[in-house]
């Protein structure tokens, strides 16, 4: 870093699956920002298995000093979770690709995931960026509670939803927004500086064989964890999106683009999401906020793939190569 440049402070909200994992990996590689927690949610997986995860590949990647908080176990309309068999075949029974490494020694922290987002934007305010790539949940309530944090935040890069493409989970919702879109809605109507890494690029940005060779060929146990990991969803991908040729990297390019805004393009437009009716989930232009002078949400359109994919590998290459 430059001097006198400070350096972001981050925070991941994770369902920790598979394109988690490679997000934490993007963030441990990535010298402008210091992870300063991994907050746990549902999705791919029950909250108390993705903070297990989050806890065991933090520890395989050499940075024990990240705090996992654990978070709320389900959506802010229901009263309890169960994993989609679709997420099981995605991501693995164990969130993880199947794939076995060393449980941490380590335990979450006695303070909830939602006080820690409240107290971190309160200790570090502009300098903090908080990249939710699950359901909105843990922010919604953080929201709820402390509402004046919308103006405290430096920005929320978030992973999720769809706005020029179809859904992955029907015409119109894309899996995150679709666990809890109350949560969605409360955040992109809560006047909070987001920025939403939708369907749009993130199946733009693919990997292939060929790169998680490059991981296997590193000889490091944190480079044969994430190609085994990452060839697992590389391998489902074949029957969910034949038509790809890889695995979208949704949770990472949420991350890159918190590191780096310049990796996309984004049209400002105030967003909504549809709680009501048929179209429950989808992420479209709020019509009451359409005309107002002030946008508070970017909407990813476009995205540099050769340059976030260099820096994709780059990245997590030198981690992981230099992890035991």
């Amino acid at each position: 870093m430059r001097k006198g440049i400070t350096m972001k402070k981050l925070i991941l909200d994770l369902d920790t699956g598979v394109d988690d994992a490679l997000a934490i990996s993007y963030a441990l590689g990535s010298p402008e920002v210091e992870l300063i927690g991994i907050t746990g949610t549902y999705g791919n997986v029950l909250v108390e298995q993705g903070v297990r995860n989050a806890l065991a590949v933090t520890d395989l990647l050499g940075h024990p000093e990240v705090k996992v908080y654990q978070g709320l176990p389900h959506s802010s309309a229901t009263d309890r979770f169960e994993v989609l068999p679709v997420s099981a075949f995605i991501h693995g029974e164990n969130g993880i690709g199947d794939v076995s490494i060393p449980d941490s020694d380590r335990s979450v922290e006695t303070e909830s995931a939602v006080d820690f987002i409240i107290d971190a934007v309160k200790t570090y305010g502009r300098d903090l960026v908080y990249v939710p790539t699950g359901p909105m949940t843990n922010i919604a309530a953080a929201l709820g509670k402390a509402p004046e944090i919308k103006d405290e935040i430096g920005e929320i890069v978030l992973m999720g939803g769809a706005l020029t493409v179809p859904g992955n989970v029907n015409a119109w919702t894309e899996a995150n927004i679709s666990q809890d879109p109350d949560a969605a809605d409360h955040l992109f109507r809560s006047g909070a500086p987001v920025t939403m890494i939708g369907l749009d690029v993130t199946l733009q940005t693919l990997l292939t064989y060929k790169e998680t060779r490059q991981w296997r060929d590193l000889g490091t146990k944190a480079g044969t964890f994430l190609a085994d990991m990452t060839d697992y969803y590389i391998k489902a991908y074949e029957t969910t999106a034949p038509h790809l040729g890889g695995c979208g990297l949704h949770d990472p390019l949420a991350v890159g683009v918190a590191v780096d805004p310049t990796l996309v393009t984004t049209l400002d437009i105030n967003m909504k999401v549809d709680v009501d009716g048929p179209t429950r989930g989808r992420t479209i232009g709020d019509e009451n906020r359409l005309n107002d002078a002030v946008k508070t949400m970017k909407v990813a359109v476009g995205v540099d793939v050769p340059r976030f994919l260099n820096e994709f590998m780059t990245r997590i290459s030198g981690l992981a190569g230099s992890a035991e």
